[in-house]
Parts: C-alpha cells; structure tokens; sequence
C-alpha cells in the first residue's frame, strides 16, 4: 500500500477523526488518501497554516489524543511553528506532518541556500520546540516513525513532534506487514516511593498547609482524581491561571488562582501558609514573581512534576522536588492521611481574607465576563485568547463543573482562541464559546469561514476596547502614555466587526450597555459573532509591580487592612 493511506490507517487505528491543514503540492499524496478515507476520517481545511497547529492543539486538550496538523514544505510548514511552540511550552500531545521536496531535489550536504522548490529544513527551527522530529528518507521507516512520535507524544510530560516527509516517500510503495517497529522504551523513573516519607512528615507538622494545582493535571486528565483527593484532605486550594477551571467556583475550598494577575485571596493564602504543595504547576515567574524568595514567606515548598528539568529553577534551595505521574502521585497519596492539624482553623482565616477582599477590584468587563458566564450552559468548551481579554476570563468567568477552558498559557499566542475553539469542538463535540480581544480576532480571522463553511457551534464573543489594552497599560505605567501602535492615535485601528460578520454571512450581535448584556441570551446552535463594547482604557486589576511579593498588588491596599490580613 502507499505510505501515505498507511498513515491514514494509522491514525485511524488510534482513534482520530479529525485532522486539520492546509494544501500544498508536497502533500497532495497524503490529502488524496485522508479523502479516499473520508467516511472515517475528516481532514478539514483551514484558511492558514498556523490555524491548522492552533486547531489540532485545541482538539488534543479536549480530546486526551494527540492533536494531528499538515502542511506542506517551505512556508506551509514555518506557518505551523507558532502552534507547534505552543503545543511544547503548554504540554500539549501532537504530531505535526510535514510535507518536503522529493528526495533527488534536496540540497542533502550541498553549500547552498536550497535545491528544490520551497525546499526549507523545517527540522533545525524546530528542534528546540518539540520533543522529537525526524526526516524520513526511505518508505520502509513510515511505521516505526509513526510508532515513536504517537509514543513520544503521549509520553511522559506530553508535547508535540515533527515528520518531515519527502513526495517521493509519501508516494512510495510498502508492505505493511513488513515494516520494522518501535519498541517503546522503560516509563520514567519516579522517585515518589523514597521521598514520601518525608512529605508525610512535613505534611504532619503543617499547620497552614495549601494544595497549588498546575496544568499539569490537566494535561494528564486527572482533573477528577486531584479534586477527590482535595476533598479528602480538606485542605484550601490554589491554582496556576491555566488551571483555574480544574475547580469549579462554587467548590468552597477553592480560592482563586495566583500570580501577578491572580485573585489576591489567593495569592494571600499562599503569603501566610506554612507548606506549599504544588502539583503538576512549573511555578514559573508570573506565579512566584520577579524575586522567587518573596514567595509563600517562610512556607516549606514542595514540588512535584512529571518533568525533573524544572526543578533545575529552584524556588527554595531546601524544596522537596518529587518526580512522577499525577496518576502515580493520586494513587499513592490518597489513602495518606498526614494532616494532623485541623484545617478548621485555617480554613477560617482563609474565609475571612476572601471575604474582605471579595470583589474588591471589579470593573465593568469583570462584571459582563461573570454575568455571560452565568447565562451558559454547564457542558461546553471555552477558549480565550491572549491579553487582558484572558485575565478578566480566568478572574470572573463562573466555571461550572463540566466546563472546560483552554489558554496559550507559555507561548502566549494571539491568535489562538478561534482556531483552538474549532478543535475543540471536533475533540468534543459540544458548543464552544470563543473569547477574544479585538487585537486577538484579527491574527486569525480568516478562520471565521471555517464555522461559515461548517456551521460549527461556536459562539464569538469579541471584547472590543479599540486597543491593545495589555500593552496600552503598560505603556501608561512606564512609556508617559506615549501609545504607539496600541490606541488610534499610534497607529492601531479596528474594522467594523458587524460588517466582518456579515461578509462571513455570520449572524451578529452588539453588546454596548449593561442593559444589552441582561437581554442577550447565548447562541449556541450555530455560529454568532457578538460584539461587547467597552470604554477605553481598560485595565486589569489587581496587578503586580515588578519585584514586590505577591499579595501587595496594585492598586495598594489600605495599609491597615493589608497588615490586619498577614497577621490573621
């Protein structure tokens, strides 16, 4: 058979029905069979190549299987490495297939810039960004390629991999039967077992302990195991921003997720906790801060992690560092009962800090973000984008049970919520709603099309300030409110999105007073653009100054109140 319909049987057999691309002339093999296949498998095309990425990374955290992008060579595949970086950064299962130039046109060893026709070497500019790419020279590699990259893409700490493959292999004759395979090698050492004694000592001496929750758990699906294991414990939870949804609002141990944008109950409860239990979380700057031992006063930390690069950055020199699975963490972990103080008492003061500080720094799109959110339905998906649009989404979004959020969370990648909201609707199908910015919208708006063409249930909603408004912030607080290519006035202007939508053949719908959003009722059966005007500026609040710890966010608290809080 042709190495090309043996990949779609591939996949198949794995259990994907949906793959997504762009055409091109080093891949039409590979299209011709997903289409000879179409009544199991649907390739669907988009309008770019880095939708494709963003697509196949949103179908891939909905769906648990790894997200499956092509493209063809040149610039069809530097299209897709934005998505790929995102995949990597944000653990995130994917095989990214490559089209390139027929073995006899490459450069191989040759001196010069390039041989065949939109021949480029996609493997070195994306070496650093997955976990493994390879070229594949010769049809007999096709299965223990496949093989490899579906095992490292699942694997371990999940992330994304590279086949680049020449016409010529693609179109190229094998025997399935005769094909080596790849033999998956030994799990990853843990070290769970010799160091949980002394997690279970530090657990006994805590009297304010706090479980921190990453993405981690949600890259594993185990966002069910860690909350019974939570409940077991009693314990006050915290999250990373990506993991906000892992806990639904309405969970009464549950305090918000921390950081330079996160609620400041949560980042409190950190400040005045006594052992910091971070689960699948890198703890990277944003959540700790600018000066890591400003964090969590004189908590032990403790850190565990499927990956043991991270704890190359140490937040506290005497940090317990555990590697291993959630799944091995959950199993082991949950019949301990190690907490010997009664989380009462610290429960109570955490209660009494959310309390003062509950809905203190809410504006306006604070407060139609949490009243949209109220008006959905529990079973769907939401995406946001990249900017303020993201933060007043993770701070006032009223997550419900079976709901989901999917971010660019370490890429941070405008552009990102549409295409990811379209794979996602294909890894789950079940409505999405897709937030945004009006900067966000127009890095892939082409794939507005796409739901014309498909009529998918995706809800648009676009946040307009006619600004960058991230950016614009930060220009008033250090460039003197000088916004170039941010604001009108520097150069950054927006279409009308009503008449965007129409020329999609979109419904539409405008959002411009409080009013407006108490009579809107949510479209989710077919594709809708809504529209929320919102006076500029804007600003997200609270917010944290460089170098100050983490709960003495901006705008200042009162000094009294601030000092009352730490000695509670």
């Amino acid at each position: 058979m042709k190495v090309s319909d043996y990949m779609v049987d591939f996949f198949l057999s794995r259990g994907i029905k949906d793959v997504f691309g762009y055409p091109g002339g080093m891949v039409t093999h590979l299209i011709d069979s997903f289409s000879r296949r179409g009544d199991e498998i649907s390739a669907h095309v988009n309008y770019h190549e880095q939708a494709s990425a963003f697509c196949a990374c949103g179908y891939a955290q909905v769906s648990g299987l790894p997200g499956i992008a092509y493209a063809t060579s040149g610039p069809g595949a530097t299209n897709l490495i934005t998505g790929i970086a995102n995949a990597f950064f944000d653990s995130i299962p994917g095989i990214f297939l490559t089209g390139q130039v027929n073995t006899f046109e490459a450069k191989g060893d040759l001196p010069i810039r390039q041989k065949g026709f939109q021949e480029t070497d996609i493997l070195s500019m994306v070496k650093g960004i997955t976990k493994y790419c390879v070229y594949i020279s010769q049809a007999e590699d096709i299965r223990y390629e496949l093989e490899k990259a579906w095992y490292l893409a699942n694997e371990g700490r999940k992330g994304p991999v590279l086949l680049d493959i020449p016409m010529n292999v693609l179109r190229s004759d094998v025997d399935p039967d005769s094909l080596p395979g790849f033999e998956e090698e030994p799990d990853r050492i843990s070290n769970l077992k010799e160091k949980k004694g002394k997690l279970c000592e530090w657990m006994r001496q805590s009297r304010r302990p706090v479980l921190l929750i990453g993405a981690g758990v949600k890259s594993a699906g185990k966002e069910e195991a860690i909350r019974g294991l939570a409940k077991s414990w009693g314990l006050p939870v915290v999250s990373s921003m990506l993991a906000f949804d892992v806990f639904p609002k309405e969970y009464p141990n549950y305090f918000g997720f921390i950081g330079a944008y996160g609620t400041r109950e949560a980042n409190f409860i950190v400040a005045k906790s006594d052992l910091i239990l971070s689960v699948g979380s890198r703890l990277d700057v944003r959540q700790v801060g600018a000066r890591a031992e400003n964090f969590g006063g004189e908590a032990r930390i403790v850190r565990m992690d499927v990956d043991p690069n991270e704890f190359s950055r140490k937040i506290r020199e005497d940090e317990l560092e555990i590697t291993c699975g959630i799944s091995e963490f959950v199993k082991e972990m949950e019949a301990e009962d190690s907490f010997r103080a009664p989380m009462e008492p610290w429960l109570t003061v955490c209660n009494e800090i959310r309390k003062r500080l509950e809905h203190m720094d809410e504006d306006r799109p604070n407060k139609l973000i949490g009243r949209l959110s109220e008006k959905l339905p529990e079973d769907l998906i939401i995406t946001t984008d990249v900017g303020q649009n993201q933060v007043w989404v993770a701070q006032s979004f009223w997550v419900k049970e079976k709901q989901r959020v999917l971010f660019s969370g370490g890429h941070g990648a405008m552009g990102y919520s549409l295409p990811a909201a379209i794979g996602a609707y294909y890894g789950s199908r079940k409505p999405v709603v897709c937030l945004c910015g009006d900067g966000g919208i127009q890095m892939n708006i082409q794939e507005l099309q796409f739901l014309a063409r498909e009529r998918l249930p995706i809800l648009i909603v676009i946040l307009n300030n006619c600004a960058l408004g991230m950016i614009r912030h930060f220009q008033e607080m250090y460039f003197d409110s000088n916004y170039a290519q941010t604001m009108e006035e520097g150069g950054y202007t927006v279409p009308e999105f009503g008449k965007i939508a129409w020329g999609y053949g979109l419904d539409y719908h405008k959002i411009s007073t409080d009013e407006d959003m108490e009579a809107y009722e949510p479209c989710l059966d077919r594709p809708q653009v809504v529209e929320i005007c919102l006076e500029n500026p804007t600003y997200v609040f609270p917010k944290l100054e460089f170098g100050k710890p983490n709960q003495d966010q901006e705008p200042l608290l009162d000094r009294k109140l601030y000092q009352e809080l730490m000695d509670l």
